[in-house]
């Protein structure tokens, strides 16, 4: 049976709440003092390089988030372990050999964040394997410092497949324990929430990509629409409009994750109404243009 996903909004403002939290915090330093390994808890749908910046970054991820083409590759990465995740713990190999592997938070039947380590590899670094993951770069275009990166290749760290499973078994317990916290944030929020409020921002993500105006909205939570602003504005912190672009540009991000998608193709399928409304907003939430965005995933842009 397929996990329940909670609302990408709902996963993020609960991750930000359990990472404040002071289990989270003690058990993250534990495990990075202890493994050596990065440790990220991650909100659903949040299709970026987890350990980007890092403190325990592997140095050779860190060079090859560098280049749009490997940056890409690690990106759709991501994407396939979130996917394969939902219901267990999943390890999945790079095109280097790195492994990444994320374990699902869920609570009852729902899925709500993914803690991520890795960067690792279960065998010693070979010249063969160098070899060919540099063939691969080449294919690509990347740009890179060939000798740098086979330095940080070769000080990549060597966990046994054992002492990697055993790890994976403490993160499982752990993700246990979060989701008992991350139940009791939920009720507590419910409380807090309005029912109402909590129906439109369902609608709203239901509805994106249609031609939606702050009336529909409040017409399908029974409000007038002077009353659903106030109260919407008040429960989010946002007003309808802000809102309601940053979900179509999370939702544009992605699409963007599939190589083949054109940028005008994703705007519109995210709710868009027009090529120059899309470019300003993406612009605004996002810093950059969408074109660049791609670009910077893939290699290459197009509008």
């Amino acid at each position: 049976m397929a996990a329940v996903k909670t609302p990408v909004w709902r996963s993020r403002a609960l991750v930000e709440q359990v990472k404040r939290s002071q289990i989270y915090r003690d058990y993250e330093a534990a495990f990075r003092d202890t493994t050596g390994l990065p440790l990220n808890l991650r909100p659903i749908e949040a299709f970026d390089l987890p350990n980007r910046g890092d403190t325990k970054e592997s140095p050779f991820c860190a060079l090859m988030a560098q280049s749009n083409r490997s940056c890409a590759a690690c990106l759709q990465m991501q994407k396939k372990i979130e996917e394969q995740a939902q219901l267990a713990p999943k390890t999945l190999k790079c095109f280097a050999g790195l492994c990444d592997s994320a374990v699902p938070v869920r609570v009852g039947e729902d899925l709500v964040a993914f803690l991520q380590t890795g960067q690792i590899l279960l065998h010693k670094p070979t010249k063969e394997q160098f070899t060919k993951t540099t063939r691969q770069l080449m294919k690509w275009g990347t740009e890179v410092d060939l000798k740098k990166l086979e330095e940080a290749y070769f000080q990549t760290r060597v966990i046994t497949r054992r002492q990697y499973e055993s790890i994976l078994r403490l993160l499982t317990i752990f993700a246990q324990h979060l989701a008992g916290l991350s139940n009791q944030l939920v009720v507590r929020q419910a409380n807090i929430e309005s029912p109402a409020m909590a129906k439109a921002r369902v609608f709203i993500a239901e509805h994106q990509a249609d031609e939606l105006a702050l009336g529909d909205v409040a017409a399908a939570v029974n409000m007038s629409a002077f009353y659903f602003c106030k109260t919407f504005k008040k429960a989010t912190g946002l007003t309808f409009t802000d809102y309601l672009a940053r979900v179509r540009v999370e939702k544009v991000k992605n699409l963007l994750l599939n190589p083949h998608k054109r940028v005008s193709e994703a705007g519109f399928e995210a709710g868009f109404q027009s090529l120059s409304q899309f470019n300003r907003v993406f612009r605004r939430l996002a810093g950059e243009p969408p074109s660049v965005y791609r670009e910077r995933l893939h290699g290459a842009g197009e509008n």
